[in-house]
């Protein structure tokens, strides 16, 4: 094989990377992003014992993370129960291309939101840079609806953080890094809605 002069793969790079993992969560260990993650599931758990649901949105990767942790309320968690009402925007391609080319795409998430979502339901927008003008639209829609909002950010939380009642800003603003935590945390969020809601068999 030819040299291309490029770095070649490294057990040391991924070290590195998995450093800064622990680095990050172990500042949330230490600071209130705990006690944060029970506010969101807290919420979530109350607006499903009352016959509303979850909505997660994002872009990209974050629109991935979304319909990830949809698929798991809807589907099962750690062990087999009922399915929970949630769903990802991001997910719906025909809507949201239509509303992009008929509208704008800044408008894909909150035209939906308005058009599946109720009062009581919990809408969750992602955005690493909490700047994703979709998801802040989206986000104040919910709000303005009588939706409960979350935002689930990396370091500052941008707009989205404002926009939203319950913010979970992960400390960093390196986006992979910032996504990952936010998975960490989507996990343990659902852990907690699945304990409280069923009982293990």
């Amino acid at each position: 094989m030819i040299d291309s002069g490029l770095p070649a793969p490294s057990a040391e790079l991924v070290r590195e990377r998995l450093a800064e993992a622990i680095s990050i969560k172990k500042q949330m260990i230490a600071d209130s992003y705990p006690e944060r993650a029970v506010d969101i599931a807290q919420a979530m758990i109350a607006a499903l014992r009352s016959g509303h649901k979850v909505i997660f949105f994002g872009n990209g990767g974050s629109a991935q993370d979304a319909g990830h942790l949809a698929a798991e309320f809807v589907g099962r968690f750690a062990f087999d129960r009922p399915g929970l009402p949630a769903m990802s925007l991001a997910d719906a391609t025909a809507a949201t291309t239509a509303i992009g080319n008929d509208y704008s795409y800044d408008e894909v998430f909150a035209r939906q939101v308005l058009a599946v979502g109720q009062p009581g339901d919990v809408a969750v927008g992602l955005s690493t840079s909490g700047n994703s003008e979709n998801v802040v639209r989206a986000l104040e829609a919910a709000a303005e609806a009588g939706m409960i909002t979350v935002a689930m950010t990396g370091e500052g939380g941008g707009k989205a953080a404002a926009a939203a009642e319950i913010s979970l800003q992960v400390p960093t603003r390196d986006t992979a890094r910032a996504q990952e935590a936010c998975m960490h945390l989507g996990h343990v969020i659902c852990e907690m809605v699945e304990a409280a809601l069923f009982s293990r068999r």
